[in-house]
C-alpha cells in the first residue's frame, strides 16, 4: 500500500472516530439536559423545611429540636401533609406569628433570648439525601425557615410534602403520587445518577453566583 492510500485511509478513520466522539458528546448533553429537567421539575414539587440552630454548640443543637417540635406542634394542622408547595405561602405565612411566638416561647423556658425568623420562600439548597434513600437535587425549592439567632449552626430539614418525616401527617401521599415514574427513579436513583447529580449541582451553583 502507497503512503497516499495509507493518508487517505487515516483520514477517513479520523473522521469516523470524531463523528463517533460527537455523537457520544451529543448523546451525553441531552441526557444531562433531561436529567437536570427533571430535578427542575422535582424541585417545583416539593415544599421543605429547615429549622437552622444559633450554632452547633450541643445546648443551641439541642434547643433546635425542641423549637422545632413547638413550631410543628403550634401549627399541626398546616403541618399535616395537606400544604403543597404551590400553596405554601398563601397558607402558612398568614400563621407565621403564632409560630414564631410558640418558638419565642420555648426559648425563653431554655434560659436563651434568641431571637426567631420563619420565611416561606425560594430558597438555594445543596443536594441533600434524606434517610439514605431519597437524594434531592439541588436548586431553589419552595421552604419553611426558621432561624433561631444568627443562624450560624446546624439545621434540621425534612421535606413536608409529600409528607415524608412529619408525625402529624394526616394526608396519606407517596412520592409516586406527586412526582411521576422519571422523577422518581431520580430521587430515589442513589449512587447511580451520583455523577449526575453532582453535574447539576455544579451547574445551579453558577446560575446562583450569576444571578
Amino acid at each position: 500500500m502507497d503512503i497516499k492510500n495509507r493518508k487517505i485511509i487515516k483520514n477517513r478513520i479520523y473522521k469516523i472516530e470524531a463523528s463517533v466522539l460527537a455523537a457520544l458528546l451529543i448523546a451525553c448533553v441531552l441526557n444531562i439536559s433531561s436529567f437536570s429537567a427533571g430535578c427542575k421539575s422535582i424541585r417545583s414539587k416539593m415544599l421543605r423545611m429547615h429549622v437552622i440552630a444559633n450554632s452547633d454548640s450541643n445546648a443551641d443543637q439541642e434547643l433546635k429540636l425542641k423549637v422545632r417540635d413547638a413550631v410543628l406542634a403550634e401549627g399541626k394542622e398546616i403541618f399535616d401533609g395537606s400544604v403543597t408547595a404551590e400553596d405554601a405561602k398563601q397558607k402558612i405565612l398568614p400563621e407565621t406569628e403564632r409560630l414564631r411566638k410558640a418558638a419565642l416561647e420555648v426559648i425563653e423556658n431554655e434560659g436563651f433570648s434568641y431571637d426567631v425568623k420563619i420565611t416561606v420562600d425560594n430558597e438555594f439548597f445543596n443536594t441533600r439525601t434524606y434517610e439514605g434513600s431519597v437524594t434531592l437535587p439541588a436548586g431553589y425549592y419552595t421552604a419553611v425557615k426558621v432561624i433561631i439567632g444568627e443562624g450560624k449552626g446546624h439545621n434540621w430539614w425534612c421535606v413536608m410534602f409529600p409528607p415524608m418525616c412529619l408525625p402529624a401527617a394526616t394526608k396519606e401521599c407517596e412520592l409516586s403520587d406527586v412526582l411521576d415514574e422519571s422523577e422518581t427513579e431520580i430521587v430515589e436513583g442513589g449512587n447511580k445518577y451520583k455523577f449526575k447529580f453532582k453535574i447539576v449541582e455544579i451547574y445551579e451553583k453558577i446560575a446562583e453566583k450569576l444571578k
